[in-house]
């Protein structure tokens, strides 16, 4: 007899343990609640987009290497690489001494061809009285015509030569044609520069106000691009806002990048509201294609497939329970959802 009870006692302890464990199991298995990530369906406007990498650069004529066309020797150079700079401000000086002294001797010339035209228009009169008195021979007075036609053709060519001394007196200093920042300075103080084949540069300068987005394209998205349409980019130091553009040109030449075919496609853009953008920054660009307000939404993530349909497990009555949905539109990270869901449903991220 009590051998019969131990073996019940043992009997029952191990069923006990047995239920134990399956129960142990079972709720290891189950997800907890405060595990599950929900949201709540909601209207919001999509936005279909082709997505590009792009790179910032200059419009042309925003960017311009600034050389001296004379040669001489560096006299000053008030510049360096980030200066600002406005129009017409002085960016490198070159000894004036060698060209102040072309001006002095042209002027000189000018003044002797004014002293010989004089003489020989003072000549041409003495002949014309003489010749009307009948004591010239019109050999003379010929000859007196031309001395003086002579004598304007050297005062103007003098003129000329003088103007040339001026002009390239006036290269000597070198000013800023436009506006902007300095980006590259490749001449010191003290060097001799020859200008004698091509205009040896000083300066790069950059007008950060005037630059443009060069977006790569596939050829895949290239059809749906076209002149006017609205864009936005980003860049990485400013990766907290969004810039506003509008599709300008269309390259019709492709360039392949690793075997793969784009398009390059320019953005303006305008209003960088204190945030300074520069050449060769990476932008993340979006071609906006079709814009549709005031739809249902829901993340992609709450989706998942069963038996050929889109399912969305929603919250009712405080069980979850999985909803045959249709959807419209797709983006990267949202759907619209035509039906099966109302606005303001509790529904799964991730659903199991």
């Amino acid at each position: 007899m009590p051998l019969n009870k131990t073996w019940i006692s043992l009997l029952v302890v191990g069923v006990i343990g047995v239920t134990a464990i399956y129960l142990w199991q079972d709720d290891a298995a189950a997800p907890a609640s405060a595990d599950i990530q929900t949201t709540k369906v909601s209207r919001e406007t999509l936005t279909r987009e082709v997505i590009a990498t792009g790179v910032i650069r200059p419009v042309v004529g925003a960017e311009i290497n600034v050389g001296s066309r004379v040669s001489g020797i560096v006299q000053n150079l008030p510049v360096k690489v980030g200066d600002r700079v406005e129009a017409g401000e002085l960016l490198a000086q070159l000894d004036p001494t060698p060209f102040e002294a072309l001006v002095q001797q042209a002027t000189a010339d000018v003044d002797l061809s004014k002293a010989e035209l004089a003489l020989a228009e003072s000549n041409l009169a003495r002949k014309q009285n003489l010749a009307a008195e009948g004591f010239s021979p019109e050999a003379d007075l010929q000859q007196a015509i031309r001395d003086i036609n002579v004598a304007r053709a050297k005062l103007a060519l003098n003129d000329a030569k003088l103007r040339s001394a001026e002009i390239d007196l006036g290269y000597t200093r070198i000013t800023a044609p436009i506006k902007g920042v300095i980006a590259d300075v490749t001449t010191r103080e003290g060097e001799t520069v020859a200008a004698s084949f091509s205009a040896p540069k000083f300066v790069s300068i950059v007008d950060l106000d005037r630059l443009e987005v060069q977006a790569f394209v596939d050829e895949t998205d290239i059809g749906r691009v076209f002149v006017g349409q609205n864009a936005r980019f980003e860049v990485d130091t400013y990766s907290d806002r969004d810039f506003q553009a509008k599709v300008t040109a269309i390259n019709p030449k492709a360039e392949l990048q690793n075997s793969v075919v784009n398009y390059i496609v320019v953005l303006d853009f305008e209003g960088q509201e204190g945030s300074i953008l520069r050449p060769e920054m990476t932008a993340h660009v979006r071609l906006q294609l079709e814009e549709r307000n005031n739809v249902l939404t829901a993340p992609r993530s709450a989706l998942r497939r069963q038996n050929g349909r889109q399912m969305i497990v929603v919250q009712r009555d405080g069980d979850w329970t999985t909803q045959p949905v249709r959807i419209g539109w797709r983006t990267d990270q949202k759907v619209e959802i035509v039906d099966g869901v109302t606005e303001g449903d509790v529904i799964q991220l991730n659903p199991s």
